[in-house]
């Protein structure tokens, strides 16, 4: 099995990749955030690639000659979420959580998710970056079910204020498109990139 290494400390990613059967160990990139491009697809894809090099940087300077000889993949993710086409930022407090969800709620929003698989392989690197658009449809939410929903503490590091895994649950109307990428990772999609590249033996 070639070494996997997830430049992500998010422990969602974590969960999906073990929930697929990928063997993995977490290396989070600290590489402060640059973005130069506008568009939400554009900018995940940036960031994911960002901190995916971070790792591909510090693992070549940190082995030995053995090691180098070993194939490594370092998957770098970001996820975003947009209503109208702005991306909602992330939380400054409790206040801000509830603005966020009383501007989602009984609409349609987007999530995207940039993945960068950076394979170190004979001591170069190629890279394969993509995004991943779900739209997520949600029920209306008294101001009451949003104070209560923020007070349980869940929205803190969550884009967009919410996880649809936890308790919105209650208020997902449906989504359209992949349901784990508005988890934090497409690891379908993830899955099929190594496959096809012969990097899961």
């Amino acid at each position: 099995m070639n070494r996997i290494i997830l430049a992500s400390a998010s422990p969602r990613r974590r969960e999906l990749l073990s929930q697929i059967g990928i063997a993995y160990e977490v290396k989070p990139s600290q590489k402060e955030e640059v973005i130069t491009k506008t568009v939400p697809a554009d900018i995940v894809q940036e960031l994911a690639y960002q901190k995916a090099m971070d790792i591909v940087s510090q693992w070549k300077g940190a082995v030995d000659a053995e090691q180098r000889k070993e194939t490594v993949v370092v998957i770098g993710a970001d996820t975003i979420v947009t209503l109208d086409g702005c991306i909602m930022g992330k939380l400054a407090d409790d206040a801000d959580a509830c603005r966020m969800l009383s501007m989602l709620q009984g609409r349609t929003h987007q999530v995207y998710t940039g993945v960068c698989l950076a394979v170190i392989q004979n001591e170069e690197v190629t890279t394969t970056v993509f995004a991943e658009s779900t739209d997520v449809h949600m029920y209306q939410m008294s101001e009451d079910e949003i104070n209560a929903y923020v007070a349980t503490g869940e929205p803190q590091d969550k884009a967009g204020a919410y996880a649809i895994q936890g308790g919105c649950a209650a208020y997902i109307k449906g989504i359209s498109g992949d349901y784990n990428n508005v988890v934090g990772l497409p690891v379908a999609r993830v899955y099929q990139e190594l496959k096809q590249k012969g990097l899961l033996s």
